[in-house]
């Protein structure tokens, strides 16, 4: 069965909705982030820490992550809207892993997800259901 995460813009969120565009930004910003690491390392980091390469169909609702090794398959993202405890749809970024990932696109989903909750202040979601708040509460 999948399982599914939520990135959910909420009060205090740097932003209040996004797109697919946004949402592929954020992974190349995070894609040349971890290659920054690797050149200050000497070693090839990027392919350890994203080693996915981004596919799209001709709908524009959602894209997946492709692994590029045995190791990792597939990791669905795209914007949608996603319930709240006050019953309110709240604009949101859907990760989803099918029934075929692995361990490790688990592994890397949860630290992609909250790599984007963190840049954009949101409150996360996670596979487990547990919530991660990296918006401003009071």
């Amino acid at each position: 069965m999948s399982q599914s995460a939520y990135i959910k813009f909420v009060q205090g969120s740097s932003v209040q909705q996004v797109s697919l565009e946004d949402i592929r930004h954020q992974l190349l910003h995070y894609r040349e982030q971890v290659t920054l690491t690797g050149t200050q390392l000497d070693w090839d980091y990027a392919e350890a820490a994203f080693p996915y390469t981004i596919e799209s169909k001709q709908d524009d609702r959602w894209f997946y992550l492709k692994g590029i090794n045995p190791l990792y398959k597939h990791i669905i993202l795209g914007p949608s809207e996603a319930p709240s405890t006050t019953g309110i749809s709240v604009p949101c970024i859907h990760v989803v892993l099918p029934d075929e990932a692995t361990h490790g696109d688990k592994a890397k989903a949860n630290e992609l997800c909250k790599y984007i909750a963190k840049q954009l202040k949101a409150e996360l979601t996670m596979f487990n259901g547990r919530t991660i708040y990296f918006n401003p509460r009071k």
